[in-house]
């Protein structure tokens, strides 16, 4: 039986994951894919490391390029993350015709049309299962199994560090810097956790999600993006209270070819489903207009989920070169698309929370209402939540549905009064779907 070798680049956490996969479950892997799959390299810049178990002699190497040259390896994987080196590496490979698969949202969010096109010219596979999702086949579901639905709503929950955070707010009563050190040191944030709080991680896979389900290329640019910082243990104790729970959304819909794609803190009813999604979970919803409504749900990041994802694209990726097949073509959808425009973020209409700081003092509240009113902003509800002995109190509203620049321009000219102490905070809201 034919052997396919397989380099794998980066043996940090998913690297290390892959490779004790590759090694232990050997003949489950033949049985299942209908060849053996050969651990040929594993490079990491700071090989020999500790990585829990012993690698076979004579595979590791901290010269990437030395996988790549390799005659004998049909497959790389990519798990270093970042732009470059790793940009440079899956081209080089590409162009000596491996088949390349990849962990890296990042990359695959700035440069994928450079990638793909790249595969498609040298007629080989570009798989990124790993990038959105973890152990959540989101990709595969898709690229094939929704391929003959038009896809007009996805929705998601894609960051575990910050669903954990607001999970974390919510259950123990914790600060957001509390939660995030405890995060930490559970591993679920990185050292660095800005790209993941700052709303950057979730954009990059919606970048992804929103490319393969409208078939038009998404720029970082194209994307409104909002992070959970702003989110206080006030706002989530008064959402609770008015029945909602407040998660970090991806969003993607079209209506009359025009797309809106956003990243934001969301209130959502406590029935919705994705309200329900906790700790460092991930779910994606997708309506199409063949399949109606669908939830995806599972473990969106560590160590195995985000393995087991890789290792579905390596037997994809061998299944083809054991078949005598080149590529899947085409990775991403091509050719023309429905979608005309993106919609502007001040276009987009939804329900508001609003939670203004404010002197406690007559007038306070018929002031606010007259610019919300000149502003074309009516009010479903008002909840001024006192305090003892305080002469500053919260005033939190909810909005009915309104457009977005007539948000800004209200809490423009409000949070100018002189009563106002601190800047008001505005949570967008999500319906659950009549589609």
């Amino acid at each position: 039986m034919k052997h396919i070798q397989v380099g794998v680049i980066g043996f940090g956490t998913v690297g290390t994951g892959v490779v004790r996969a590759l090694l232990e479950k050997p003949r489950l892997l033949q049985r299942r894919v209908g060849t053996r799959l050969a651990l040929r390299w594993v490079c990491d810049r700071d090989m020999p490391r500790p990585s829990g178990f012993r690698l076979p002699a004579g595979i590791a190497t901290i010269d990437p390029q030395r996988v790549i040259d390799d005659p004998e390896v049909q497959i790389i994987v990519e798990v270093i993350g970042g732009i470059e080196p790793a940009r440079t590496l899956v081209l080089n490979a590409i162009k000596r015709g491996k088949h390349v698969v990849t962990a890296n949202k990042a990359l695959l969010a700035e440069h994928g049309q450079e990638l793909f096109a790249a595969a498609n010219k040298h007629g080989v596979q570009l798989a990124f299962e790993a990038s959105v999702g973890g152990g959540i086949p989101i990709i595969k579901i898709l690229r094939e199994g929704l391929v003959a639905n038009d896809v007009d709503t996805i929705i998601g929950i894609v960051n575990g560090t910050s669903n954990y955070i607001l999970s974390q707010m919510r259950d123990k009563g914790m600060s957001f810097h509390e939660s995030l050190l405890e995060a930490k040191r559970h591993g679920y944030a990185e050292r660095n956790p800005s790209l993941d709080i700052n709303g950057n991680d979730a954009a990059h896979k919606l970048a992804i999600l929103a490319q393969l389900a409208f078939g038009v290329p998404i720029r970082q640019k194209d994307i409104y993006i909002e992070g959970i910082s702003s989110v206080s243990q006030a706002d989530i104790q008064y959402a609770n209270e008015m029945g909602y729970r407040i998660k970090p959304l991806v969003i993607a819909k079209e209506e009359n070819s025009r797309l809106e794609v956003r990243v934001h803190p969301t209130l959502l009813e406590k029935k919705h489903l994705l309200a329900n999604v906790s700790g460092v979970y991930n779910a994606v919803y997708i309506h199409g207009d063949l399949v109606g409504s669908q939830l995806f749900y599972g473990r969106g990041a560590g160590q195995n989920p985000t393995a087991s994802a890789v290792i579905s694209d390596i037997a994809d990726a061998a299944r083809l070169i054991a078949s005598g097949n080149s590529s899947r073509n085409p990775i991403v959808p091509t050719g023309p698309h429905r979608i005309r425009s993106f919609k502007r973020m001040g276009e987009v209409q939804t329900r508001y929370y609003m939670r203004f700081t404010v002197i406690d003092k007559p007038g306070v509240l018929a002031r606010i209402a007259g610019i919300l009113g000149r502003c074309r902003i009516s009010l479903a509800s008002v909840h001024q939540k006192e305090r003892k002995a305080a002469r500053i109190v919260p005033v939190v509203m909810m909005t009915d549905e309104v457009k977005e620049s007539d948000v800004r321009r209200a809490l423009r000219r409000i949070d100018r009064l002189p009563f106002v102490k601190q800047p008001t905070v505005a949570i967008r809201t999500e319906e659950p779907s009549s589609r």
